[in-house]
């Protein structure tokens, strides 16, 4: 008989393993969001270099890139699918060159997309992890 885990401990888990440390991807990052009148959801990736320490510089000016608030940047390339599956493909396989290195960033990117996915079809808000 299988082992009854709840929603709260799954996403206790979850949490746990949000605090992992992770390099960051020298490839570039992702801001997700939805465009829900399309029924889109989006994928805006914007480069970056990595300092010594481990910071993600912008290389336009060299500055540590802020972790919250907003940074006026223009993003390489807005990717835009209608399922996680789509944007996943779209980006992994078709985009040349592949604007990420790092398996633990496409892990990361896929449950975005899913969680975004489920958003737009459920009409709740979607906020990046």
């Amino acid at each position: 008989m299988p082992t009854q885990i709840s929603a709260a401990d799954l996403a206790a888990l979850d949490d746990q393993l949000s605090k992992r440390f992770i390099e960051l991807d020298p490839d570039g990052y992702f801001l997700i969001f939805l465009e829900r009148e399309a029924g889109l959801i989006c994928a805006a990736h914007y480069t970056n270099t990595i300092s010594e320490k481990g910071l993600a510089l912008d290389p336009a000016t060299g500055k540590p890139l802020p972790v919250r608030g907003k940074v006026e940047r223009v993003p390489t390339q807005v990717f835009k699918g209608r399922t996680a599956k789509e944007l996943g493909i779209k980006i992994t396989e078709q985009a040349q060159p592949c604007p990420l290195s790092y398996l633990d960033h496409a892990l990361y990117l896929g449950r975005e997309f899913v969680r975004a996915e489920l958003a737009l079809i459920q009409g709740t808000d979607y906020v990046q992890d």
